[in-house]
């Protein structure tokens, strides 16, 4: 396998990438990619990968690759993606899968005609706790959903910004808080609980001008910081989603599914619920207090501790081992990424237009 993004100064593929490789165990990494010659020589050297290359199509060619992994910023996904199928790579894509609903749904297309496995890093449906979650549901424990609320906080899009991730400040450049943080989530709870009707939504950018944490410039904002969703399921039930920029010094992810024979509560310290440690709790019948549920052993497809930003990337790389050698699995293609797309589209046009959206 190759990875493209994978940089000797750090970065989510080395931070994330490849202890949940390690993890893993049974991939071979064999190339990489990065920005320059220099520096995917400099990042070959460090991880003892021999073969470096400056493009994705590069390393898509190379003979010992046989799935790519890009793990570069949203703006470059496309390109890198393209590059794998155009070899007949299986690919593994970040979230975002593009920066537009339209680049996504030619890139499915593409994936297709190909005959290759396309798959978006929608990791938190790998999480132990949120599958436990979906089969929880799906087998009657708390009866008839009627309404699951989720109040989240994303971290970034406060009041100060990392020099090195300022690109999240942008609007436009596909890597925002409704992309990111909201659209795992969204993705989370239709995972669990069925897919959306109808959305309604208000999107704001309270935030306009924020502090940059290491030069302490002002730095203009384009990206909204507060989303609240309100919507119905398939099936009737009520969401509601609100997240919100930065840290809250209250609660930072909480998420409850009610129903007419039991709760369930996932609680978590910050609203990326595909990093977050999460917290399964619940209560069903005449029990009155809510009691921490135990995930299942078999749930844990990968060898490592829940505390790890990276623990459902390696659930999730387990899952593509399953995957690619027949065994199919839960993991999201490329078509359910344009699906996702989409709903963050209608999101986008409810609030702007303050109408409700069918899906």
């Amino acid at each position: 396998m190759g990875i493209v993004g994978l940089s000797a100064s750090g970065g989510w593929a080395a931070r994330a990438h490849l202890p949940a490789l390690s993890a893993v165990g049974d991939f071979r990494l064999t190339a990489l990619a990065a920005s320059s010659a220099a520096a995917a020589k400099a990042a070959g050297e460090r991880y003892g990968v021999s073969a470096t290359f400056c493009s994705a199509a590069e390393l898509a060619h190379h003979p010992d690759v046989d799935l790519v992994v890009v793990a570069v910023r949203a703006t470059e996904h496309e390109q890198a993606v393209l590059a794998a199928i155009d070899a007949g790579k299986h690919v593994y894509c970040e979230w975002p899968f593009t920066v537009s609903t339209s680049a996504a749904d030619a890139l499915a297309r593409a994936a297709r005609t190909k005959g290759v496995r396309g798959i978006v890093n929608l990791q938190a449906r790998s999480a132990p706790v949120i599958r436990y979650v979906r089969d929880l549901v799906a087998s009657g424990w708390v009866g008839d959903v009627l309404s699951t609320t989720v109040v989240a906080s994303g971290m970034a899009w406060g009041e100060q910004v990392d020099s090195r991730t300022s690109y999240v400040l942008d609007r436009d450049g596909g890597s925002t808080m409704v992309t990111i943080p909201f659209g795992h989530v969204i993705d989370a709870v239709t995972y669990c609980l069925g897919d959306l009707a109808e959305v309604g939504a208000l999107m704001a950018n309270r935030r306009p001008r924020v502090r940059d944490r290491e030069t302490g410039e002002i730095v203009a904002k384009s990206a909204e910081d507060q989303i609240a969703v309100h919507a119905t399921l398939e099936d009737g039930a009520v969401v509601s989603v609100h997240m919100r920029g930065g840290r809250s010094r209250a609660t930072n992810f909480h998420w409850e599914i009610n129903g007419t024979e039991g709760d369930l509560v996932i609680s978590g310290d910050h609203g990326h619920v595909q990093l977050a440690p999460l917290v399964l709790r619940g209560a069903r019948g005449g029990d009155g207090e809510l009691t921490e549920l135990v995930v299942p052993d078999e749930y844990h497809l990968a060898p490592v501790n829940r505390e790890v930003p990276w623990g459902n990337l390696a659930n999730a790389y387990a899952a593509i081992l399953q995957d690619l050698r027949g065994g199919g699995t839960f993991l999201p293609d490329f078509d359910h990424g344009v699906r996702l797309h989409r709903v963050i589209d209608a999101v986008c046009v409810a609030a702007a237009s303050g109408e409700r959206r069918r899906l």
